[in-house]
């Protein structure tokens, strides 16, 4: 159990001073951008825009990402038995889930997207979307501020082997004349 260490009594020192600072019927409605009815649809509208354009490597990539999200959280849940700011009696708040699923699914269909719209925008909304998601996850009191923090780490390595599969294929002729016309 995490129950020691230098950054536990900054995170202790933030999280009070975060919790219930906004009302918790905007802090759930910001969480519930992490749940799996709401995040991972995101993503698999981008996956099949990419399967269609041609981008099955990218698809399949952001798709495997998705599907590791909780082989990877699961098990940190189980070892760290962490308790969480509201619920000290309860067990499993590190890392975040919610935050690890919406970072894959919103970035991920950010990635995938992007090489279409040859804008910034999809990144935009993703960081967003993502970032709203770990504030509310926070000030709700659902989590600690390393717990999120963790959970953007853990998925970085996944987002990047999107971004590499994404690169990796060129951009099908299809698309391209589509975006020039």
């Amino acid at each position: 159990m995490l129950v020691s260490g230098p950054l536990l009594g900054p995170d202790r020192a933030l999280s009070r001073a975060l919790v219930r600072t906004v009302p918790d019927s905007v802090t759930e409605r910001l969480s519930d951008l992490g749940n799996i009815p709401v995040a991972v649809p995101v993503l698999a509208l981008a996956m099949a825009y990419a399967a269609r354009r041609g981008r099955l490597l990218a698809a399949g990539a952001a798709g495997l990402a998705m599907a590791l999200v909780p082989a990877l959280v699961i098990p940190f849940k189980l070892w760290t038995a962490r308790p969480g700011p509201l619920e000290p009696w309860a067990a499993g708040y590190f890392p975040s889930g919610h935050t690890a699923t919406a970072a894959v699914a919103y970035i991920g269909a950010a990635l995938l997207v992007r090489p279409y719209t040859h804008r910034a925008w999809p990144t935009a909304v993703a960081l967003v979307l993502t970032g709203a998601t770990a504030v509310g996850l926070i000030l709700r009191g659902w989590h600690w501020p390393l717990d999120v923090l963790a959970s953007l780490l853990l998925c970085a390595p996944l987002l990047l082997g999107v971004g590499l599969a994404v690169r990796r294929g060129p951009v099908s002729r299809r698309s391209t004349r589509r975006s020039s016309g």
